[in-house]
Order: structure tokens, then sequence, then C-alpha cells
């Protein structure tokens, strides 16, 4: 009975799909717009704690934090893709519904199905993307997209290369510039030797500090991941 109704139901024509598709696509760019501006905004307050463990000569967890800042404008970067190649979507398609008018049935379109299938890669974007190119498949726009994974492994590899380069670069943008904001004499005091009689308080000082800064490490770590993601 229902393949009976859907038989009877009138198929929507080129310029309505057109209209539908590219809505869904202007939505999708302003929900990518909101994860880059949320991402942007735990960025710099990460930065602000970059800081805050460079006066205190904390290297290890600023060097953990600018791990992240990495990580973030990496991801910032593939959303700004994302952005373009689903833009990119929306012209082609208004290409295809062009030649409809002509010919009068929408055509297959080899760039659409391209860019469909490279999001399909983009883990944030995976889900979306099936079910907009199985409505662009039952269309006619374009064939049977493939979810290929393997670039995403391939990306992984990539990143690891190239990060302890990037963190280095962070940390010189900020630590870097906190340490040139320290007085004079400050700085001197920082790089003196702690007298023999404090080290033992102060080694019992940098164990709590140490708790404390990995519990906010964490928390920082689990705000990225949720705005990354």
């Amino acid at each position: 009975m229902d393949k009976f109704k859907n038989m009877l139901k009138p198929k929507a024509n080129p310029q309505q799909l057109l209209r539908d598709w590219q809505r869904k696509l202007r939505q999708e760019c302003r929900n990518i717009e909101r994860q880059i501006r949320d991402v942007q905004r735990e960025e710099k307050s990460v930065q602000k704690a970059i800081g805050e463990a460079a006066k205190r000569n904390d290297m290890g967890s600023a060097k953990a934090l600018a791990k992240e800042i990495v990580r973030s404008r990496k991801a910032v970067n593939r959303l700004y893709e994302n952005k373009a190649q689903l833009n990119s979507i929306s012209m082609h398609l208004g290409e295809s519904v062009a030649i409809a008018r002509t010919v009068g049935h929408l055509s297959k379109s080899a760039e659409v199905m391209k860019l469909v299938n490279n999001l399909m890669k983009a883990p944030e974007m995976a889900a979306t993307m099936q079910e907009f190119g199985k409505e662009m498949i039952k269309a006619g726009v374009i064939e049977e997209v493939v979810n290929d994974a393997v670039d995403s492994a391939l990306d992984s590899e990539d990143i690891e290369e190239e990060t302890e380069e990037e963190v280095e670069k962070v940390l010189t943008e900020i630590a870097g510039e906190t340490e040139a904001q320290l007085p004079e004499a400050v700085r001197k005091e920082r790089v003196r030797e702690p007298p023999q009689g404090a080290s033992t308080l102060h080694e019992e000082d940098a164990i709590t500090e140490g708790a404390d800064d990995e519990e906010e490490l964490e928390e920082i770590r689990a705000r990225l991941d949720k705005v990354r993601s």
C-alpha cells in the first residue's frame, strides 16, 4: 500500500529540490560557523592557561596545552574546508537545475558526487552527507556514494609527524611572549638554582601543583573535545 501511495505522490520538480537542498546546505554552513566560533573561543582560554603555566615555569603543562591548540587549529582548518565544499555542492546543484530546465530532468554530476564522497570522509559530516547523498541518488544527481575512511587514517599519521614542530611554534608564540612580558628581575630569578634547603619544600609544592594542573588540563581537553566534535 505504501509503495502504491509513493507511486501516486507527485515528484518534486528540480527547482523545488534545489531550494530544499540549498536550504539544508546553508543550515550546515551555519552549524560549521558556530562550531568554528566555539573552538576559537575555547582556544583563547587555553592560550591564557599556557601563559599562566609559562609564568610558573611549568613547561610540561604548557606543552600539553599547546598540543591541544595545534589540534584545535587543524580542526578549524578542516571545518573551513568542509564549508567550502558545501558551498561548491550548492553551486554545482544550481548548474544541474539550470540544465534540467532544458533537458527536462536532473542529470548526474560527477563534481557533486566527488564533493559528497570527500565530505563523507569527514567524521563531523559523515552522517549528514550520508542522508543528503541518499536524497541526491534518488533524484538521479549522483550515483552510489563511497564512504572511504583510509584518508582519515593517513591524515592522523601526518598530524603526528607535524605536531612537534607546530607545538614548538605555539609555545614560542604564546609562552615566549609571556616570558618577554615578565619584569627583568623575575626573569633572572627564574633561571637561578633554588637554595639547597628549600629543595624538599619545592618538590612538595610541585607535586601538589602538578596534581591541580593535571585536573585543569583534563578539564580543558574535555571542553575542546566537546566543541571540536
